[in-house]
């Protein structure tokens, strides 16, 4: 599951809205809804996220996250490390190798440190939302 469909299960859910029955209400398939949903499909189309954001009544900030976890959602991810240090490329490798074995804390860990890294014009900025302590 990708991070923007665990999000549009999420609101679904929360309004008792069936799969079926929001991609009726959205004229799109629900084999593509559901595909969207458990991260079969790339990302959506930034058109279809602003018919999610109105069918669910999300404006602004909220709305500004969906799109971004849209932005984050593509199952299938490609990191260019040309022309960057050694370590980037053996990072990127290391992680495609072993993101199947790393448990729900490292990921985390892995997210925050992301998070909290300086940006290339300096300073840190925070990218996501922290984790939900249950």
């Amino acid at each position: 599951m990708t991070p923007f469909g665990e999000r549009v299960r999420a609101l679904r859910e929360g309004k008792s809205v069936t799969l079926k029955q929001m991609a009726a209400d959205l004229h799109i398939s629900s084999a593509y809804l559901s595909a969207l949903e458990h991260g079969k499909r790339g990302q959506p189309s930034a058109q279809l996220v602003r018919q999610i954001c109105a069918y669910f009544g999300i404006i602004w900030d909220e709305a500004e996250e969906l799109e971004r976890l849209a932005d984050l959602s593509h199952p299938r991810v490609t990191v260019d490390t040309a022309g960057l240090n050694p370590k980037a490329t053996e990072l990127a490798n290391r992680l495609a190798e072993r993101i199947h074995d790393l448990d729900d804390g490292t990921l985390d860990r892995l997210l925050l440190l992301l998070d909290e890294a300086p940006a290339r014009g300096g300073a840190a900025v925070r990218r996501r939302p922290a984790p939900r302590r249950r």
